[in-house]
């Protein structure tokens, strides 16, 4: 969440609704009892009981459906020509929903979220296409190597110095017509993006996370142990321009332990994956490879290192990160295996390819980040499923920690980590593997003004409706403008 649409969202009294849900969260809560789960996953999850009570178990079949009682698929499009490629993250503005796609971005409008439709569609091939928007921009990251910037390039090897990869900028003034406006080429292209805005209300910064440099890439060399900040004038987005690419691990970062995903390995660190900011608290939590950061972003041009973190027995890739809405925890995800492998099984067991729950203790510049538990999802999945920890967002109760979150093949979890020591699943969903050992799942699962919407890799776009006496109040929580890796405070402007 933005600063800006901090100052731009709808209040609701919660003064009274707050009350009432509490209260109707209360009288139900018997319906849902809390069993006290190990903090490692073991175990069935409350919602997997549920479900088993009504005679859903087990690993569901070639695109069949298992889910808890309380998640309840509502809508679903299945992706359209000619935005044929994997389907990426989401980013929300007003009724609609924007999500990127390694051939370009579709515009849905969610109105009525029930009957979602296709407002329109950009064809402009580039990988990852990770995507967020602010008032009338629209930024998309391209990682892999093209001909050119414009939305007609072609593929071309990262070995030649005229390839391009990097950030573009697109005006979506109107919705059914967004208007390209500028690019600007950073170092190892950009994987994914952070929307930063400036203190003083006339620029943006967008923090570049990429990795993977190789000798034989001219823009593209190692050690690369940074990140790229671009810069983009609100009122004149053409003069968007890479202001700096500063050094974060000037001590190499962590340089890595080889494995294999059954024995376990650490990716060194050259760069980062992806960076999540929490500009009202200045606070910025960075998942990069072999490390994860805390840092600090009073002044957004320069990121000072607060503390940093590494786990070389269960953390493979840190992956990304979520701040807890007072901004005293991150949640850190872990993506072992690349996100193409099964390791949601017995074999590689519950805490590895999990999220890491840590609290943030202390004050200033003498914070640290203190590891508490582990989660992932309790559901076994097929050996043919890939299925790892992924994109998710916060759900906005007051008072307590609760996120949905995509696993790819693993589905959709709802899981609530008030307690750092014992998270715990209260709803999933999810489908079967896909046809012929096929790879795919949900890339980003993220809730936004009373329902959760899910950008399936190969099938399309998912809505579902959480019926949940614990989540009751978040239905009632309304913002103009969305990016999950821009958080901030849900009831305090």
């Amino acid at each position: 969440m933005t600063s800006r649409e901090t100052a731009r969202r709808r209040r609701t009294p919660f003064a009274v609704l707050g009350a009432l849900a509490l209260t109707l969260s209360t009288l139900t809560a018997p319906a849902y009892a809390e069993p006290d789960l190990p903090a490692d996953g073991k175990g069935l999850s409350e919602a997997q009981l549920e479900a088993q009570a009504e005679g859903v178990s087990g690993i569901p079949g070639v695109d069949e459906i298992s889910r808890s009682r309380n998640m309840v698929p509502v809508a679903h499009l299945d992706k359209q020509a000619p935005l044929s490629s994997t389907q990426t993250d989401i980013a929300f503005q007003g009724n609609y929903a924007f999500v990127g796609n390694y051939d370009g971005f579709v515009i849905y409008d969610i109105r009525n979220p029930r009957k979602p439709s296709i407002k329109s569609q950009v064809l402009c091939p580039g990988s990852q296409n990770d995507i967020s928007v602010y008032g009338n921009l629209l930024f998309l990251s391209t990682d892999s190597s093209r001909s050119d910037n414009s939305c007609n390039s072609v593929s071309k090897p990262a070995t030649e110095k005229s390839s391009w990869e990097g950030i573009k900028v697109f005006d979506i003034t109107d919705k059914a017509a967004p208007k390209y406006v500028a690019a600007v080429e950073t170092d190892c292209g950009s994987h994914t993006h952070t929307l930063v805005p400036g203190k003083n209300k006339k620029d943006v910064y967008l923090y570049i996370s990429s990795y993977s440099p190789n000798s034989t890439f001219p823009d593209c060399q190692p050690p690369h142990d940074k990140i790229s900040i671009v810069k983009v004038p609100l009122k004149a987005p053409a003069q968007a321009h890479l202001l700096k690419a500063p050094v974060l691990f000037p001590d190499g970062g962590n340089q890595g332990k080889p494995g294999t995903i059954e024995t376990g390995y650490v990716v060194p660190t050259s760069g980062c994956h992806d960076i999540t900011v929490y500009p009202q608290l200045d606070l910025a939590a960075g998942a990069c490879m072999g490390d994860g950061v805390l840092w600090d972003i009073s002044d957004r041009e320069n990121l000072k290192e607060i503390h940093r973190v590494q786990d070389d027995k269960n953390f493979a890739f840190w992956h990304s990160a979520t701040f807890n809405n007072n901004g005293t925890k991150v949640v850190f995800t872990d993506e072992l295996g690349g996100g193409g492998a099964a390791t949601c099984n017995e074999k590689i067991g519950p805490t590895r390819g999990a999220n890491g729950i840590y609290d943030i203790v202390g004050k200033g510049k003498d914070r640290k980040l203190v590891f508490k538990s582990y989660f992932k999802i309790p559901r076994m999945q097929a050996d043919t499923e890939n299925c790892v920890a992924h994109n998710g967002s916060l759900i906005p109760v007051p008072g307590k920690d609760i996120m949905v979150q995509s696993w790819y093949q693993g589905g959709i979890s709802v899981w609530d980590f008030t307690n750092s020591n014992k998270p715990r699943e209260i709803g999933f969903f999810e489908r079967g593997p896909m046809p012929n050992g096929g790879g795919g799942g949900t890339w980003s699962t993220y809730w936004y003004n009373g329902y959760i919407y899910s950008s399936e890799m190969g099938r399309g776009f998912d809505v579902i409706d959480m019926r949940d006496p614990r989540t009751f109040v978040a239905k009632f929580f309304r913002t103009d403008e969305l990016n999950v890796q821009t958080q901030g405070n849900f009831y305090r402007g």
